[in-house]
């Protein structure tokens, strides 16, 4: 993070959750779904992956998911190249990602940047994807899990803690004390009940295309909601729907790269992704 000569407690910012929040989704499935195009993941990999997806869109987060997905994650990066993994991480949000950020949601954040405020992104991914989705929308910065790395790949272990639930809360009011914000005038923004202790840290908390969790919670306690999904008529029916779609395109894609999939199964070398270009600035911040 990078500091201002700001007066202690003057300055506005707004945080945001990303996945379903800014971005229709789990971010960390469509990393998932790049990585395996480019022979970085088993089949098996995928398909909890997409397991993991699809529970995530019919029910929402929970405390277990993340879990799971932390501890498979963790396993499957260890040894990886950080410049790689940014370079793929770049060239999925072009692919996928771009397309997928709610134009509402979108639309708040340039609000506050034309007002002045900081805006940043505060997830559960790791911070290399968080900064460069921020990046690319034109936050301010990002918050997020830190993957321990030497040499320049992953040791398979994290600095701190996973950035989830209560964690979220404790990185915004470090980076307040940092940086001079004054967390009464700020906001706050998510979709689930696991980013519920960051919105209780602001003045003006927002749930965004909230959980059933999370809309009771913002019921209760009077906070504003906004909802920015494309409801069908069918409510849920058209929820699952959508899942089945992507299962079916988990299908389709295993039926045309099984060469990469049995590679992966027989554990084969696999063909690393080299950019062409280097990123010499991925573990910096914005």
């Amino acid at each position: 993070m990078t500091s201002d000569a700001a007066r202690p407690g003057t300055r506005v910012a707004a945080f945001f959750d990303v996945d379903n929040t800014v971005i229709k989704g789990a971010s960390s499935f469509h990393i998932a779904r790049g990585l395996w195009q480019r022979d970085y993941f088993t089949l098996r990999d995928i398909v909890k992956f997409a397991y993991e997806q699809a529970a995530y869109v019919l029910f929402g987060e929970s405390h277990e998911q993340m879990d799971r997905l932390r501890q498979h994650g963790l396993t499957i990066v260890k040894g990886w190249s950080v410049a790689e993994m940014t370079a793929v991480a770049e060239e999925v949000y072009d692919e996928l990602l771009a397309s997928r950020v709610y134009p509402g949601t979108k639309a708040i954040i340039d609000e506050h940047l034309d007002a002045g405020h900081e805006v940043w992104f505060v997830t559960a991914s790791p911070v290399e994807v968080g900064r460069m989705v921020a990046r690319r929308i034109g936050a301010t910065g990002a918050l997020g899990t830190v993957p321990e790395h030497e040499g320049g790949h992953y040791t398979g272990r994290l600095v701190g803690e996973f950035l989830h639930g209560p964690h979220k809360a404790e990185a915004v009011r470090a980076l307040a004390a940092e940086r001079g914000l004054d967390l009464e005038s700020s906001y706050a923004y998510g979709d689930s009940v696991n980013d519920a202790s960051m919105l209780e840290t602001v003045g003006h908390p927002c749930a965004i295309n909230p959980d059933p969790k999370m809309r009771r919670l913002a019921t209760k306690r009077g906070w504003a909601m906004r909802e920015f999904r494309k409801r069908r008529k069918s409510g849920r029916r058209g929820i699952v729907k959508s899942s089945i779609t992507g299962a079916a395109w988990i299908t389709i894609q295993v039926s045309r790269g099984i060469k990469g999939a049995v590679r992966g199964l027989f554990r084969l070398p696999r063909r690393a992704a080299k950019p062409e270009t280097p990123h010499p600035d991925e573990a910096r911040e914005l």
